[in-house]
């Protein structure tokens, strides 16, 4: 009878605990449905287990990036900050044995375990009971990516029996498994995320290389911003500033606008501003009369009649005198203007795209630029970067203008040498995309081979280390760069052999290394 009774008790309880556990997995189930945040989600799922199961301490660990490690994914008996600075390494204590072999571990007793590291939640410390531990792999296919554990505390009897530790094991083994199909889910829609991500930049690098204007070279994300300014500017009539130091190319953009617009086929007119002074600039822009100051002999349009229906580019507009100001301001606003020695007033029908290297903001402080003219024109800007901003087109330039002076000086030029793109690429270019053409030209004319070396590029390439003062060590400077950018080239045709590379340039492979060695060119 008494056999009986235990019987029933026992299988009354185990029923129970699997009432609780169906309970608990129809939370866990609605909790994954919600699809919070995967922190957020993770602690929901313990806060289930320890209310519905009567589980304790429960902990998900997460592998790091590194893949050798576990990290605290949630828990919800250690302060935050405390659990970031927790970690288990690959097959270190039960947590990192799970990791490592992919199999489920039960400990019947915490303190008789001697693996136990109990690193987290530090039981002996601040718990004299004698826990069960249970701690199950979260995997992803085959993958272990991590580890969910918890504590039962003991029974009313003691500790709990080898039954109770089993159907825990499964419970959790069941909500490991239900987490790493969430795991696998998430990162599928992350993989998935920045797939489209990088197919959005793709298509949208393509689509700005289609649309680059003829006349410009660069291909750098900075250069890729101005590209789609001009386009989206381009089919209007709305007045351009473009602002940018001497010598990016304001000229360039300022011909891509006009001839990207539904102008194309009409007059690009361009002026100088600041080649002119102020009687000359007026008569320049608006025309004149004969006789309307000394030296009109005759009647003269203007650059604004000249470019009717087309396109006027003002460079250098920040140098405009106060007086061109006002006419220029009116005729911007009303299309309307006056001849130098006229009364007739005259209309037309011009784009205006003004560019400058000026700080027209400062110029506004100090009075000498308008301020209503100022909002008028910069209405659509577009500033173009200095060419240190821009080191990924440097190359790309280069190469465009030794192609086009080769060409010129009808020189077969081929490359740069390793020394020279390290000149060219260090250089922080002060005259932007003007100078490097110029240092280009300078050295398709002193290159006599196939390439261009460190030595023909101009002196103010030269490594600040080089600038010494003295006579002598310019030399030594210059002959240790020649030697350099020849024995590089040498080595590079000879695929790093010194000793080929010694019999191309004509000297002993002993020597060869010796100069290696001296110059750091060994590797």
């Amino acid at each position: 009878m008494h056999n009986d009774q235990a019987s029933a008790h026992a299988c009354a309880a185990q029923k129970d605990r699997w009432r609780h556990q169906m309970a608990a997995l129809s939370s866990i189930a609605q909790v994954l449905n919600a699809r919070s945040g995967q922190s957020q989600t993770l602690h929901d799922i313990l806060q289930v287990l320890e209310q519905t199961l009567g589980m304790v301490r429960t902990t998900v660990m997460l592998l790091a990036a590194d893949e050798q490690r576990l990290v605290i994914g949630a828990t919800r008996s250690v302060p935050p900050d405390q659990a970031q600075s927790v970690h288990y390494q690959r097959g270190e204590g039960i947590t990192g044995r799970v990791l490592e072999s992919g199999r489920s571990v039960v400990v019947p007793s915490v303190s008789s375990e001697p693996e136990f590291v109990d690193r987290i939640h530090q039981r002996a410390r601040r718990h004299a009971d004698d826990s069960s531990f249970i701690c199950v792999p979260i995997m992803v296919g085959r993958e272990v990516i991590g580890t969910l554990a918890a504590d039962l505390p003991p029974g009313e009897s003691g500790q709990r029996d080898a039954d109770e530790l089993d159907e825990a094991e499964r419970a959790l083994t069941i909500v490991a498994a239900m987490i790493g199909f969430d795991v696998r889910v998430r990162r599928d829609e992350r993989e998935e995320h920045e797939a489209l991500q990088e197919e959005n930049l793709r298509l949208r690098d393509a689509l700005e290389e289609r649309f680059r204007p003829e006349n410009i070279i660069g291909n750098s994300r900075p250069m890729r911003a101005v590209y789609t300014r001009i386009r989206r500017v381009a089919t209007g009539n709305t007045t351009v500033l473009i602002r940018g130091e001497t010598g990016t190319g304001k000229e360039l953009v300022a011909s891509a606008i006009h001839y990207s617009s539904g102008r194309s086929n009409q007059p690009y007119i361009r002026v100088n501003c600041a080649q002119l002074s102020e009687t000359l600039l007026e008569s320049e822009l608006f025309g004149h009369e004969k006789g309307a100051f000394t030296g009109a002999i005759e009647r003269r349009i203007g650059r604004i009649e000249e470019a009717e229906n087309g396109t006027l580019f003002l460079d250098e507009i920040g140098d405009f005198p106060p007086a061109i100001q006002v006419k220029l301001l009116r005729f911007l606003q009303e299309h309307e203007f006056e001849r130098v020695g006229s009364n007739e007033t005259l209309t037309a029908n011009v784009r205006v795209i003004a560019a400058t290297n000026c700080d027209l903001e400062s110029a506004l402080k100090e009075k000498t630029f308008r301020q209503d003219l100022y909002y008028r024109i910069n209405v659509f800007p577009i500033v173009l970067p200095a060419l240190r901003e821009r080191r990924d087109d440097i190359l790309l330039l280069a190469n465009h203008f030794a192609e086009k002076y080769a060409r010129e000086m009808g020189k077969q030029i081929r490359r740069f040498s390793t020394p020279a793109i390290d000149m060219l690429m260090a250089y922080h270019w002060p005259g932007n995309v003007r100078e490097l053409e110029n240092c280009i030209e300078h050295a398709i004319l002193l290159a006599d081979g196939d390439a261009i070396l460190g030595h023909h590029l101009p002196p103010t390439l030269e490594m600040p280390d080089a600038a010494d003062d003295s006579v002598s060590s310019r030399l030594d400077i210059r002959v240790e760069a020649l030697e350099r950018d020849m024995i590089s080239d040498a080595l590079k045709c000879a695929s790093g052999n010194a000793a080929a590379a010694a019999r191309q340039l004509g000297i002993t492979a002993r020597m060869i290394r010796y100069k290696m060695k001296k110059l750091g060119l060994e590797t």
